[in-house]
């Protein structure tokens, strides 16, 4: 079982709450979070109760401020568990397209993508169809920015994955990094 442990205060002081399972909602347990520990298996951690909102994706470490999950501000409402092994096992195979319900230009992945305009010659991506793998896609270039975490299935359209609008800067599948 994974384990993540929630600080109210930054550089893991103040109250704090552990949690090994994915829980809708954290608001009972602590007010703030401005620092967090994972010691084991991977996170997905949302600004809002039922994994809603921005979406912070955290592997083994320490984070001792928010700034260093790449956080907008102190607050995490949920939390979900991913077992690290099955990010390291396996194929990743994605298709992006330029439009909704899979229309327009279609590329497939297989490997990251640093630029999504240096590879597909536009920044959006209007849906996308994650075959093999999970993947993280990011609002800037070069890995930065808001976060996305794509599990296997069809997202018909950019909110379907979480997104706020269609721009895409980046993206690359999950493993140790």
């Amino acid at each position: 079982m994974g384990k993540i442990i929630f600080y109210e205060d930054r550089n893991f002081q103040g109250r704090h709450y552990e949690c090994s399972t994915d829980c809708a909602d954290l608001s009972p347990y602590f007010s703030r979070c401005n620092s967090i520990r994972v010691e084991s298996d991977w996170w997905v951690v949302y600004e809002r109760p039922n994994y809603m909102g921005y979406q912070y994706v955290l592997s083994r470490g320490e984070y001792p401020d928010y700034q260093r999950w790449m956080g907008f501000n102190d607050t995490i409402r949920s939390c979900r568990s991913y077992p690290y092994v099955s990010f390291h096992w396996g194929n990743y195979r994605m298709r992006i397209y330029e439009r909704s319900d899979f229309g327009g230009k279609m590329m497939e992945f297989m490997d990251d993508c640093p630029s999504v305009y240096d590879c597909f010659h536009f920044r959006d991506i209007h849906s996308c169809q994650v075959m093999d793998g999970y993947w993280i896609f990011y609002e800037l270039p070069n890995y930065r920015g808001r976060q996305y975490f794509m599990i296997p299935g069809e997202y018909r359209r950019y909110g379907d994955w979480g997104g706020y609008n269609s721009i895409t800067g980046s993206f690359r599948h999950m493993r140790d990094f």
